[in-house]
């Protein structure tokens, strides 16, 4: 609280210094394999996976837990198969 009565505003994290390597691993090996696909989604806005020449943008998968790995699909509602090419 300052002077004027008024609460200390947060400091916005785009202005907090970045963690180190040794602090990020550490947090990541706190994730739970649910926590780690959550942020596999997060991730993937800024990923593009190339699929057999066809790049997809890492958003167009789904990100689930099966079993003790993360498994990610190709989301079926926006993907479309591809035409069959004519001889």
């Amino acid at each position: 609280m300052n002077l004027f009565g008024k609460p200390a505003r947060e400091v916005p994290a785009s202005y907090r210094p970045v963690l180190e390597a040794p602090e990020v691993i550490t947090l990541f090996s706190r994730l739970t394999l649910h926590h780690q696909a959550a942020l596999l989604r997060l991730i993937s806005r800024n990923l593009v996976i190339n699929i057999d020449g066809e790049s997809h943008m890492g958003y167009d998968f789904d990100y689930e837990v099966d079993g003790a790995v993360v498994l990610a699909q190709i989301s079926e509602e926006d993907y479309e198969l591809p035409e069959p090419q004519k001889d």
